[in-house]
């Protein structure tokens, strides 16, 4: 009965080079051209089930030249195949090796696109499996196959019978239908390249076993001639019974004739490897260990045949293995002098953070063998701390490698994968270290705040044993399965906040504190580096673009409200841009202007040839005159070129009403001011609180509320229960879209609701930060150098801070502390007498009316 099996009109199409693959047998087809490569990716690696992948296979001439792109003299007659498996690995490049059985022949007919990947339309020739049995009713057919059988059972006869694969081919004749025995048995002996092809091409049955019985015929001679030099002692085959391990057939049929040239430069250039790398490993220097585990691999790749997936994947292991710097390390010129002025000239500020740095490197000048510690600079983006890392490492006179974990959430980029997985390759500590080509590099982990945990492991937990001096003298990678010894590699992580970061990671790393910089360190940064930078990216000169400081100042307070440097320097750049072009046009019109008065020269050059042999000489002012430089930028030019200014003093403006505060706040971004608003009207004494908060500001705000209802008496003389019972108060922190969370958002909740309730407006010049408890105390917080700053950038002149953070105003500049009036509290009384211009409001009586208030 006829299958109803058939296969599609539109497949695509891969290119196979000096192989044929026939209908019924399997072959193994490494990927290596772009457009094979590309097809594999776009059309088999996206599917979960293969069994059902049809593809058309196309033989390519090897004696053409190989040229991805031309696709005018393709073979028209092709197989079509389902992909079975697909091995291969992602690194060091993507190698892959398809598994495919050939199902029948088809004719191309049109090819529909030949980029990325070849697609035609085909039609199918040969028949699917049983319906062939027709035509074997013809007898000269008839004849052909029980001959073809008959030889093929010969060949089998005449092999080693205790081979379990020669057992299996005769009991896959015996059942095999006569009208696949041509392509099966071309596949099996040793033929050339055009006698497949023309095996192939033999669209007509009797023709296809005229072309294959010579081949089936002239391996019987072969063996024929084997045995007789075996019997003479000519030849010695080794088999199974005497050694115990298979005949390899390959071998013996390719001692039957002689190789072609590209199998022998292929096996030649492929022993050449292999001895190459033997070599290699022999002076490489490696550990023992190392040395005995690439020597294993080593041994199972001469084993191996090329084209088996396996090969590709070893050779790329142990090219990782040589590649890695096990014994090679880069000597220490450490001049702590040297380091303190590089330092210095490198970041401007940041005093407590070079302190430390130099500390670091004179306990490393003095003892070169210590371990750790893992240095960790937390503050906000733009403040210098990336640099700081690649400072050290020109400063030790190491190399610097970068690995940026930000949005990390798989352990195998710590750790690497198992190399049992297809696309396996080493972690980013192992790949790090091959690219900087020494075991004692620096390493900064930027932004280890910023990974995530997902079902593949957290990479946070993966990097405990990298960060962990006692046990990263013993890193195992999962792709290299050998120790690295990683305790002389200097690790240096950055993180914008700690409150990301696990608690048994940070325990591994000395925090650093880089807070941001105050205006006048910013001035100077600008004036040192950035201004520098950017004129020379842009093609200035100092002699064509001036910005003063009064300019920078400007920018700074009226453009910018950062910790760091980045949008200063995006500021000054735009100024850059818009001065080129002023200097771009100033050029081109004088060019013109040249060009104009040098026709004029032309049209009346007699004239003033004739001036000129009359003695009266006169001197021509053709010459382009340049634009006025340099161009100086104001601040009427800065708001021309950037807009109207982006922050404006609006203290006074938000706080001209009760019920609203300025909270200090610590972000990611750093140091923020706050506006806290609270507003109240009839109802149940219900208390709503927006602003995206977290539950510790929720918490705040309770607390703050129970606080003014059992104090009310004691502090103000009258109760306020009855107002809180009857009204609904509603607090807001503006800038909603934003989420907030932490402990130093009582005291300003407090002198909110107290401006509330006493119709009293806060001071316009004060900020205020701390926590409360029921008891009315003033708990300290954290951030103070950050919220201090945060109050200089907005332009207040008054902070209130908790009595027991005044050892934190020791990182405070002098000249921060200088311009501000810093209050420090130990009770909410104290908060609230500060607030207020007349110190402690009286609250409104209890006989006022309220709806007359609201």
């Amino acid at each position: 009965m006829a299958s109803t099996i058939s296969i599609p009109k539109r497949i695509p199409l891969l290119l196979v080079a000096d192989n044929v693959l026939l209908p019924g047998s399997s072959m193994r087809i490494p990927v290596k051209s772009l457009k094979n490569m590309s097809m594999v990716k776009g059309r088999l690696m996206g599917r979960n089930t293969l069994s059902s992948t049809v593809i058309g296979v196309i033989p390519k001439d090897p004696n053409q030249p190989h040229e991805e792109e031309d696709l005018s003299n393709i073979h028209t007659i092709g197989t079509a195949a389902v992909v079975v498996q697909i091995t291969g690995t992602n690194w060091p490049r993507p190698a892959y090796t398809l598994l495919v059985t050939g199902i029948c022949r088809f004719r191309l007919e049109t090819l529909l696109q030949e980029n990325p990947y070849p697609v035609a339309i085909v039609t199918q020739l040969d028949k699917l499996p049983g319906d062939d049995a027709d035509e074997l009713e013809n007898s000269e057919l008839s004849a052909l196959a029980e001959n073809f059988r008959d030889q093929a059972a010969k060949l089998l006869d005449m092999l080693d019978t205790s081979i379990p694969v020669v057992s299996s081919l005769k009991k896959l004749l015996a059942s095999l239908p006569s009208e696949h025995l041509p392509d099966i048995c071309s596949t099996m002996v040793k033929a050339s390249y055009a006698e497949k092809l023309q095996v192939l091409d033999a669209i007509d049955l009797t023709e296809r076993f005229k072309k294959a019985l010579p081949l089936l015929m002239r391996q019987i001679e072969g063996l024929k001639l084997l045995k007789k030099a075996r019997s003479d002692g000519k030849l010695e085959i080794v088999t199974r019974k005497e050694t115990g391990r298979p005949v390899n057939m390959r071998k013996v049929f390719r001692t039957l004739e002689r190789p072609t040239h590209d199998e022998a430069d292929e096996n030649e250039e492929d022993s050449d490897e292999i001895a190459d790398m033997e070599q290699k490993i022999r002076t490489a220097g490696l550990p023992p260990h190392a040395h005995k585990a690439a020597t294993k691999e080593l041994r199972r790749l001469k084993k191996m045949p090329q084209l088996m997936p396996e090969h590709a994947l070893i050779r790329n292991y142990l090219e990782l293995v040589l590649d890695l710097p096990w014994n090679k390390s880069s000597k220490d010129c450490l001049d702590i002098t040297q380091a303190r002025k590089d330092l210095d000239c490198d970041h401007y500020g940041l005093k407590k953070l070079k302190k430390r740095v130099l500390e670091f490197l004179a306990v490393r000048q003095m003892k070169t063998t210590m371990k750790g510690p893992i240095l960790c600079f937390v503050g906000p983006p733009g403040v210098g701390k990336t640099s700081i890392g690649r400072s050290i490492a020109t400063t030790l006179g190491r190399e610097f490698h970068r690995i940026a974990l930000g949005g990390v959430c798989d352990q195998s980029d710590i750790r690497g994968h198992r190399r049992t997985y297809i696309g396996s390759m080493p972690g980013r500590i192992i790949q790090g270290l091959k690219s900087a080509g020494t075991n004692n590099p620096v390493f900064l982990l930027d932004e280890i705040d910023k990974m995530s945990t997902s079902l593949h492991g957290d990479p946070a937990a993966a990097l405990l044993e990298v960060l962990d001096p006692e046990q990263n003298h013993n890193f195992v990678d999962h792709y290299l399965n050998i120790a690295f010894d990683l305790s002389q590699v200097l690790f240096i992580a950055t993180a914008n906040t700690m409150a990301t970061i696990p608690p048994a990671l940070l325990d591994r790393m000395e925090l650093l504190t880089v807070p941001g910089y105050t205006v006048e360190e910013k001035v100077h940064i600008a004036q040192r580096h950035l201004l520098a930078k950017q004129l020379d990216s842009h093609g200035l000169t100092e002699q064509q673009l001036v910005l003063p400081e009064d300019t920078l100042r400007v920018l700074i307070t009226k453009y910018t409200r950062e910790a760091g440097v980045r949008t200063l320097e995006r500021r000054v750049a735009a100024i850059c841009r818009a001065v080129a072009v002023k200097v771009m046009e100033t050029k081109s019109r004088h060019a013109k202007d040249a060009v104009v008065a040098a026709d004029k020269e032309r049209e009346g050059g007699a004239g003033k040839e004739a001036v000129l042999k009359g003695g009266d000489k006169e001197e021509e002012t053709t010459m382009m005159h340049p634009p006025e430089m340099p161009i100086v930028i104001d601040e009427a030019a800065v708001e021309d070129i950037l807009g109207p200014p982006m922050y404006e003093p609006e203290m006074g403006q938000r706080l001209s009403q009760p019920g609203v505060a300025v909270g200090l706040a610590v972000t990611p971004m750093g140091g923020e001011i706050m506006f806290v608003e609270a507003t109240r009207m009839s109802g149940e004494g219900k208390l709503t609180l927006t602003g995206q908060l977290g539950d510790v500001m929720k918490e705040s705000a309770n607390l703050a509320r129970s606080w003014l209802r059992a104090n009310a008496v004691k502090i103000f003389g009258h109760t306020l229960k009855k107002e809180l019972d009857t009204t609904d108060i509603h607090i807001h922190f503006p800038a909603g879209a934003v989420g907030k969370d932490g402990p130093s958002a009582g005291v300003t909740v407090i002198t909110v609701l107290i401006s509330l309730f006493a119709d009293v407006c806060v001071r316009s010049d004060t900020a205020m930060t701390g926590e409360i408890t029921l008891r009315g105390l003033v708990l300290p917080v954290g951030g103070i150098k950050q919220k201090v700053l945060a109050a200089h950038r907005a332009g207040l002149t008054r902070v209130i801070l908790p009595a027991r953070n005044e050892k934190d105003l020791h990182d405070v500049p002098s000249n921060i502390k200088r311009e501000l009036s810093i209050i420090l509290v130990s009770r909410v009384e104290d908060v609230l007498n500060a607030a207020f211009d007349d110190g402690l409001p009286a609250l409104v009586p209890p006989e006022t009316d309220l709806a007359a208030k609201l």
